[in-house]
């Protein structure tokens, strides 16, 4: 083995690849965000479960390019973006000087945040937990850098879970011959499915596995959010028919769950 990758781990391999995916991360559907409806359905579902920011203290853990960043920023919290990568952090910095926004941004991991304990009034994060070697780990972190009372706000989905549309395109690629449209390279796509071998949810992701983890680590008032369906149908309109169909009919979920009072 090369000396050098010794001691490359599968968390490294997980930041490496988000690096690199960094440049052109905005320019995906369900990354960035391309309409005013798709805008309002993220406002919508973040007050429906965090309120008015107030100017409370919000950590956006993995905050890759920003984009929950900023729309935790426009309701009025105080945000702070944490990210494990540079190149990722380098668009975000960008993006926030651009708009004139005053969210902090600092690089760390999910799992391990070196963030104060008892300080931030929110946690959020999007399609980050399915990646997470240990989430058991990063609940607890999260929990001990909330605030009493303090609320983590989690949007994912069971990407793992086979649906009647994905079978579909998988039979139209072998009639056709055609691959179906990916935003990501044949190699890009290897490493990915490789690295989605490893983690802890390497399989499916269901809800109720994630809220039990989240009970495991302390937190209570667990709520499953199903209802995202103005943000799925306002992303699905700017999809291939396929991929939108898919985007309508996967498992995608909010969970939201708060830290007990003292």
């Amino acid at each position: 083995m090369d000396a050098s990758k010794s001691n490359y781990s599968i968390r490294d391999e997980i930041r490496d690849f988000w690096s690199e995916r960094a440049a052109t991360f905005d320019e995906s559907v369900g990354h960035e965000i391309f309409s005013e409806a798709e805008r309002k359905g993220w406002q919508r579902l973040i007050r429906k479960h965090l309120g008015e920011g107030k100017g409370r203290a919000a950590l956006d853990i993995a905050c890759g390019t920003a984009v929950i960043s900023h729309l935790m920023n426009d309701a009025g919290f105080k945000v702070t973006g944490l990210d494990w990568s540079d190149a990722m952090l380098s668009r975000a910095r960008a993006k926030a000087k651009k708009r004139r926004s005053d969210i902090q941004f600092v690089i760390g991991d999910a799992e391990n945040t070196m963030e104060p304990k008892d300080s931030y009034d929110v946690i959020t994060n999007r399609h980050l937990v399915w990646t997470l070697v240990d989430p058991p780990a990063a609940f607890r972190e999260w929990f001990s850098v909330l605030k009493p009372g303090g609320k983590v706000l989690i949007v994912d989905g069971n990407m793992g879970r086979e649906t009647w549309v994905k079978g579909l395109q998988k039979l139209w690629a072998k009639i056709s011959s055609k691959q179906p449209a990916s935003h990501m390279s044949p190699e890009m796509m290897a490493r990915h499915q490789s690295i989605r071998s490893r983690v802890y949810f390497s399989q499916e992701m269901p809800a109720v596995s994630v809220a039990d983890l989240l009970k495991q680590a302390g937190f209570e008032n667990v709520v499953v959010d199903r209802n995202l369906i103005d943000i799925h149908w306002a992303q699905a309109r700017r999809m291939p028919f396929l991929r939108g169909l898919e985007r309508m009919v996967q498992e995608r979920f909010a969970i939201c769950a708060t830290k007990p009072e003292r």
